[in-house]
């Protein structure tokens, strides 16, 4: 809430003294969701339009913007936010309604808590159409008008004992939208969050806790995500179904601790648009083909398994360690368990791969890194989860003479995949120093399992801003130890895998219950480790591991039980997971939201018995059983879950 407007800013001179030592709950609701509602920065020119204290631009300093410039009318306001950020943001006194800034130089623009400031909303969006690039992106929140209208909140704070008010406006969204679409800019999402839990303790500290009670139920502020129109509009590949569908009823997962009921748009793949939903009174549901009626669910992004070898999802664990290192495991398999293993690769490879797919299917993972040669089969359209396919990759130091080569021909903006330090002995600990002898240890190099690293290969991966991915089930089964909370705490970047069922105990969800009960992970961590911080490691370029317009429409839906989308995943187990979305099309259902889709929706899926369970899987059934069966007999498991047909009735 800082100076925005061209009159006098005595009064946001006066609150720049206090702004940033008292609490609000509006400021704090505001940063838990647009936070994960902000694009990647980088390389991008950021307008902080009523910039005040600089709270916004010093969480961007640190994001590679080609720019970042605040403005505000109020000098006390600029000077507090020298002091934070310093030489990284050019800081301007202006308004915002003749911005001190360049005709179309701009490509983000965030303003928060201004336009109630502002009597002259057309002369504000004039102003952001003008120093705004063709598709530029705009993010305005604000007190929701509705919600201070009914309750009678007002602008004031306290300074040296009075209480200042502040004259403000109270602008329809209705209207704010109208003008900002009469200038070009299209609206992609209208979010309306509630205070929650976080925000009551504020309020409890400061007395005032009956305010929180009389405006709990009551949208607290809005957040306004705009579009200015592109000169040739942009159309993103499609990678599921054509037809338009539409979310509706559901807690939509904005990051780990937000989430808010919205209607979810997806169109030719992709999340078109979000925007918080009225609450309903007694009415029926729509029905209509593309409608799907969400209510009581929350939707999550799809999980991002970072490891993976999808054709080995048919075999039991093999082994009876401990071992010092993978290398004695694979030699010991091979010699006491080859009839075995040769059994299994009887079954052909590509049926070994969907099955690979399903077990990741089944626990809400749409997007996997899959740790061997890329085959046709895996980049195909009905291939039943996305497999990475840009990125280079070797097996380990040990077993790939042409671990070397291979990172030499990987392009420089794509991941380099190895297993590495996968032991606990000084064979496998020396590793990590070796393979920056080869000089193939940097930014994009992401090593796997890591569970030999001391204290010198930990700070060897930070120096170098290498990923590590974790597989802690699978080391627990061959070493009878896992990566310790204190060695992931200390690397920089590490994410979750689930190595292949040949040693890890099921699938990503077990990982995920291993890391949280056995490592005690927190759930924000673990949360970020299978959407966010994986997409960034794999280096996903549409939107994977979020929710927000323009990103992929990969999306999971799970009973809400009212916890954070955090708490949700953490506590995660394969029952639970009823209905996944791949680009849009639905890849799994289970019976209670099978019954809710319109008959359209329902071709190409076929019932599977998953320990007891029934989902719908876009997936030949029928003939990947009968083909499992032949060589490994009638019982048939994937990841250790035992599963079936569906009996005839």
């Amino acid at each position: 809430m800082t100076a925005a407007a061209c009159s006098s800013s005595d009064v946001f001179d006066t609150w720049a003294q206090v702004y940033d030592e008292q609490p609000n709950p509006l400021l704090m609701l505001e940063q838990r969701f647009l936070s994960q509602m902000l694009p990647d920065v980088s390389g991008l020119d950021v307008l902080d339009a009523g910039c005040g204290t600089g709270r916004w631009l010093s969480l961007l300093t640190s994001r590679n913007a080609n720019s970042l410039i605040g403005v505000d009318s109020s000098a006390e306001m600029l000077q507090r936010a020298a002091t934070k950020i310093g030489p990284a943001c050019s800081l301007r006194l202006g308004c915002c309604v003749a911005l001190p800034i360049l005709d179309a130089t701009i490509d983000l623009v965030i303003s928060s808590f201004v336009l109630s400031y502002l009597e002259g909303l057309q002369d504000f969006t004039r102003e952001l159409h003008r120093v705004t690039r063709p598709g530029a992106t705009v993010f305005l929140t604000d007190m929701h008008p509705d919600t201070a209208a009914s309750c009678n909140w007002t602008r004031s704070f306290t300074h040296q004992g009075s209480t200042e008010n502040i004259q403000s406006q109270r602008h329809s969204l209705q209207k704010i939208t109208d003008i900002f679409q009469t200038f070009g800019f299209e609206l992609l999402a209208n979010i309306q969050p509630h205070f929650d839990s976080e925000e009551r303790k504020i309020f409890k500290e400061s007395g005032k806790l009956e305010l929180y009670e009389a405006s709990v139920n009551l949208p607290a502020i809005y957040i306004l995500q705009l579009r200015k129109r592109p000169l040739v509009p942009k159309t993103p590949e499609a990678t599921g179904t054509s037809q338009t569908l539409r979310l509706t009823g559901g807690r939509c997962t904005l990051g780990p601790r937000a989430a808010t009921r919205a209607l979810i748009e997806i169109e030719r793949g992709y999340i078109r648009s979000l925007s918080t939903e009225p609450a309903r009174r007694g009415e029926t549901p729509s029905s209509s083909t593309g409608t799907i009626d969400l209510s009581g669910y929350l939707l999550l992004p799809g999980l991002i398994n970072a490891h993976d070898h999808l054709e080995f999802s048919l075999f039991p664990n093999l082994g009876a360690g401990p071992y010092l290192n993978s290398t004695e495991w694979a030699r010991e398999i091979h010699r006491t368990h080859a009839a075995l293993i040769s059994c299994h690769r009887k079954v052909p490879k590509p049926t070994r791969l969907v099955w690979g797919a399903i077990r990741n299917l089944l626990c809400g993972v749409t997007t996997v890194c899959h740790h061997n040669p890329l085959s046709r089969e895996l980049v195909a359209a009905e291939f039943p989860v996305r497999v990475l396919s840009r990125f280079g990759w070797a097996h380990s130091l040990a077993m790939d003479p042409n671990l070397v080569h291979n990172f030499d021909h990987t392009p420089p903006n794509l991941p380099f995949v190895l297993h590495a330090a996968e032991g606990v002995d000084a064979i496998s600990a020396q590793e990590i120093f070796d393979l920056d002898r080869l000089e193939v240890l940097d930014g994009r190099t992401v090593l796997v399992h890591g569970l030999a690293l001391n204290k010198k290969g930990v700070s060897l991966i930070n120096q170098r801003r290498s990923a590590l991915v974790i597989c802690p089930t699978s080391n627990q089964f061959l070493f009878r130890s896992a990566p310790s909370a204190t060695l992931i705490k200390s690397l920089h970047t590490v994410v979750l895998g689930s190595d292949s069922p040949l040693t890890s105990a099921g699938d990503l969800l077990d990982e995920i219950n291993f890391a949280r009960n056995e490592i005690g992970l927190d759930a924000e961590s673990i949360f970020e480790m299978v959407t966010t911080r994986s997409a960034s490691v794999l280096r996903l370029r549409n939107g994977e591991g979020r929710l927000r317009p323009a990103s992929v429409a990969d999306l999971v839906a799970v009973r809400d039980k009212g916890l954070t989308p955090a708490q949700t995943v953490s506590q995660l187990t394969f029952d639970q997971i009823e209905l996944v979305f791949l680009g849009g099309r639905i890849q799994l259902a289970s019976d209670s939201l099978y019954s809710r889709l319109h008959n359209s929706l329902r071709a190409g899926l076929s019932p599977l018995i998953i320990e007891g369970h029934r989902r719908w899987l876009r997936a030949p059934i029928d003939q990947l059983l009968s083909q499992a069966r032949r060589t490994l007999g009638n019982e048939i498991r994937v990841g250790g879950k035992k599963v079936e047909r569906v009996s005839a009735a």
